[in-house]
Order: structure tokens, then C-alpha cells, then sequence
């Protein structure tokens, strides 16, 4: 079914669905309908004036027609004396980007009125005849089985849109186990985000499957509580995946603080321990800069006289290197005994 256009069917009291041509010819058959049968109005994307053709032949609330128009809902139920209106969210998941659409139903014991606001995907099935000639037994008993088979299509796709989710966590967890550097935690606060959107939708449908399943709808009988109550059990699911999902978005945060946390710290180690190096050499060092900066004054030849620089030349070496080689032990010896208090 294109998202873009709207459909009319009669429903038959065999479950046979006939596609009826327009909105005047659905009304039409409603006023001569038999008993038994009723229709199905989906709209796409309507506009007030299309609804608010619905509000005398079908008792529609004002109100109600106000929040179609509105795509900012939250899921809710609401009953009214001719209808009960509900409205639930369709999800979709699509480069990397989560998509909640409204989905608005009236439902009657003659009629069941929707109003799609698809911004993915069809929220039902494209093939409808085919989709109903394997349901007639169910659609034939009235619009609350109609309604079922309708919100367990919608209800399995969220199904598909937690899965996508999931390999979207499995695939943060990789790349921050194999590529730290490069992971950017932004995309762990993005899925954070489509998290809470979709835990805060299945919540409210929870709710009113909740009351539906309490015969809080008087359009939806016992016979068909059997049915919702499967739909309850999925959504509870479904809430549970998302919790479970937002605590790993939590570990996996924490797990790259602290990842980061350890590299940093390697990072400082070796800069302390190459400072600590540079230290160690510049302080053998600065005693033999200071010799080599008095014997390249020549005071040694002062000393002892110009003529003998070919003996006190070498012995200056000597004494250098004795010193060096002298103090480079002392600074282990020392460096040894300090690690050893350190331990005891």
C-alpha cells in the first residue's frame, strides 16, 4: 500500500474485503450495510477538511480529529460515546536513524477509521487483499479482530527495529574494543536517544493494551481479549530489550571511560618514565659539564704547566670518566634502595 494514498474497504460478514472507490461510495455503504459487515477507511496523510467529513456520519469527536492532525502524540486511548480513539506509533530504523510515525484508530462496532502518518515505511502490510484473504476467519467476526491483526503487524516490526538497535551496540562494543582512537562516543549518546524514544513509546502502548485487556474499550470484547493479550505480551518484551539496551549503552560508556581513562594513563607513565630517563642522564652529566668547562679553560695546564699537557690531559679524561661511570652507580644504588622502601 503507497504511503501516500488512501484506501476503503467494505468488510463482509464472510471476511471477504471489498475495495470500495472513495470516501463518498465507504459512506454510502456504511448507511446499507448488512449485518454483520463493516468497514475499514485508511487514510494517509490527511488533511482537516478530509476528516472533519467524517465527524457527522460517524460520530467523530472534534477533539479527536484535532489530535490526528497533531503528530506529536503520545500513545494513548480515549472513549467516546460513539467510538473509542486510540493512538499508537509505528517505528522504523534507516541510516542509522530512528523514525516515529503516529498511527490514529476509531474503532466502532460497525467501523474502523485509521490515519497513518508514514515517514518510513507502510504500516501495513502492501499487499492487503492477499493480507486479508489469509485472515477472513479473524476479520470476520468485526472491527476489534481487524484492529488486532493490524496493531500485531505494527507491534512485530518494533521487534525488527530493537534488533537493529542491538547490532548497532554490537557494533560500538567492536569498535571500541578494536579501534579506541577513532570510536566516537557521540554515536553511543545518538542510539542513548533512540533508546529512550522508543522505551518512552512502548511504554504508553503498554498502558492501553493494559486497559484494553481490562475491557476498558467497549468496542473490543471478550472474545478478542485473547488476541490483545498476546499483543501486551509482546510489547512487555519489548520494553524489557530496551532496558536491557539502555544499561549496555550505560556499560559500554563506562567501559570507554575508563579504556580511555588506561590509555591515558599509559600515555603519562611513559612520559614520566622518559623524564625520568633525561633526569637521570642530565644528572651524571652536570658534574663532568662543569670538569669539562674548567679543563677547557685550560686550568689544568696552568696548574701544572703548559709543557705537561700531554699527562694531565689524559688523566682529566680519566677522572671524568671515573666520576661518570662513579656517579651513574650511585643513582642506581639509590633509585634500588627507594624502590625498596617503597615495597616494605
Amino acid at each position: 500500500m503507497d504511503s501516500s494514498t488512501s484506501n476503503f474497504y467494505l468488510i463482509s460478514k464472510t471476511g471477504t474485503a471489498n475495495k470500495l472507490a472513495d470516501l463518498p461510495a465507504t459512506l454510502k455503504a456504511l448507511e446499507v450495510h448488512d449485518k454483520g459487515s463493516y468497514v475499514w477507511l485508511d487514510f494517509a496523510h490527511p488533511d482537516k477538511g478530509q476528516l472533519s467529513l467524517l465527524v457527522d456520519p460517524l460520530g467523530l469527536h472534534p477533539l479527536s480529529i484535532e489530535d490526528c492532525l497533531d503528530e506529536s502524540q503520545n500513545p494513548k486511548l480515549d472513549d467516546y460515546p460513539e467510538n473509542s480513539f486510540l493512538i499508537f506509533n509505528t517505528v522504523d530504523y534507516f541510516d542509522h536513524q530512528l523514525v516515529v510515525s503516529e498511527l490514529d484508530i476509531f474503532i466502532s462496532t460497525h467501523f474502523l477509521v485509521t490515519v497513518r502518518h508514514d515517514n518510513g515505511k507502510p504500516a501495513f502490510s502492501q499487499d492487503l487483499e492477499r493480507y486479508f484473504s489469509r485472515n477472513n476467519e479473524n476479520i470476520k467476526h468485526g472491527p476489534a479482530f481487524l484492529l488486532h491483526l493490524l496493531l500485531d503487524q505494527v507491534v512485530d516490526n518494533k521487534f525488527t527495529v530493537i534488533e537493529a538497535l542491538e547490532d548497532e551496540l554490537n557494533g560500538a562494543e567492536e569498535a571500541i574494543l578494536s579501534d579506541l582512537p577513532q570510536f566516537q562516543p557521540a554515536d553511543l549518546l545518538h542510539l542513548r536517544q533512540d533508546l529512550l524514544l522508543l522505551r518512552k513509546s512502548l511504554f504508553h502502548e503498554r498502558e492501553i493494551l493494559v486497559k484494553i485487556c481490562r475491557l476498558d474499550c467497549p468496542y473490543i470484547g471478550k472474545t478478542a481479549i485473547f488476541f490483545y493479550r498476546d499483543i501486551y505480551d509482546h510489547l512487555s518484551k519489548f520494553f524489557e530489550l530496551t532496558e536491557s539496551s539502555r544499561d549496555i549503552v550505560t556499560s559500554l560508556m563506562e567501559m570507554y571511560l575508563s579504556m580511555l581513562n588506561n590509555e591515558m594513563a599509559k600515555a603519562a607513565n611513559e612520559t614520566n618514565a622518559t623524564v625520568r630517563r633525561l633526569t637521570f642522564i642530565t644528572t651524571i652529566f652536570m658534574p663532568l659539564s662543569l670538569l669539562a668547562g674548567i679543563g677547557g679553560m685550560s686550568e689544568w695546564s696552568m696548574i701544572t704547566g703548559p709543557q705537561n699537557w700531554k699527562f694531565t690531559y689524559p688523566l682529566f679524561l680519566l677522572v671524568m670518566i671515573i666520576l661518570g661511570v662513579g656517579n651513574f652507580y650511585l643513582l642506581k644504588w639509590w633509585e634500588k634502595k627507594r624502590k625498596n622502601d617503597q615495597n616494605d
